[in-house]
């Protein structure tokens, strides 16, 4: 009699455990974050990658206290020789990022480099106060430091020696100056 009890007492326990609920973010349902919004499409890999060189918060005193913006300095490339820096301001992160990517991809251009990923020949430019000097260096590998090797390795180059002639730590000026070295490069 105890072992029906028993029985009875199980079946009742098993029935009254709740439904399977769907799994987290699942097309059912409402989803991680709730709200019930149809699921989207997954988005598609960029044949770019992306690189944030620097962020800086920036902060002005209104009235009510202090506002704080961010400004972002982005360089997007291919590995192939396709590069571009590009720099978004906005009152968060992601906002700064998108804007900074799409200022990239306005001023892509393509590097020419030989056929082992090096550059032609030697090149020195200056944006603003940062002064960058790119030399060939046949099987050395980048051999590059700061927002330089950033650019150069977005850019798909290799086998070449850098030198920042500044005192200057600005990454966005540095970064400048290693495209307008890039965009003196003539094949012969």
């Amino acid at each position: 009699m105890e072992q029906d009890v028993q029985k009875k007492e199980e079946a009742v326990v098993e029935t009254a455990a709740p439904a399977a609920r769907p799994a987290r973010g699942s097309l059912r349902g409402r989803g991680p974050r709730g709200g019930g919004r149809t699921s989207r499409a997954p988005r598609e890999r960029s044949e770019f990658d992306q690189v944030t060189i620097e962020a800086r918060r920036v902060a002005r005193v209104m009235a009510g206290g202090r506002r704080f913006n961010f400004s972002l300095t982005v360089v997007i490339g291919d590995h192939k020789g396709r590069v571009g820096v590009g720099i978004g301001k906005g009152i968060d992160t992601a906002l700064a990022i998108e804007k900074a990517t799409r200022d990239a991809k306005k001023n892509l251009f393509t590097v020419s480099r030989t056929a082992s990923g090096s550059i032609p020949h030697a090149v020195r430019a200056k944006y603003a106060s940062s002064d960058v000097e790119v030399i060939p260096s046949s099987g050395r590998g980048l051999v590059a430091g700061s927002a330089v090797r950033t650019v150069l390795e977005l850019a798909g180059v290799t086998d070449v020696v850098t030198k920042i002639h500044t005192r200057s730590k600005n990454k966005l000026t540095i970064a400048r100056a290693t495209v307008e070295a890039l965009k003196q490069l003539r094949t012969k």
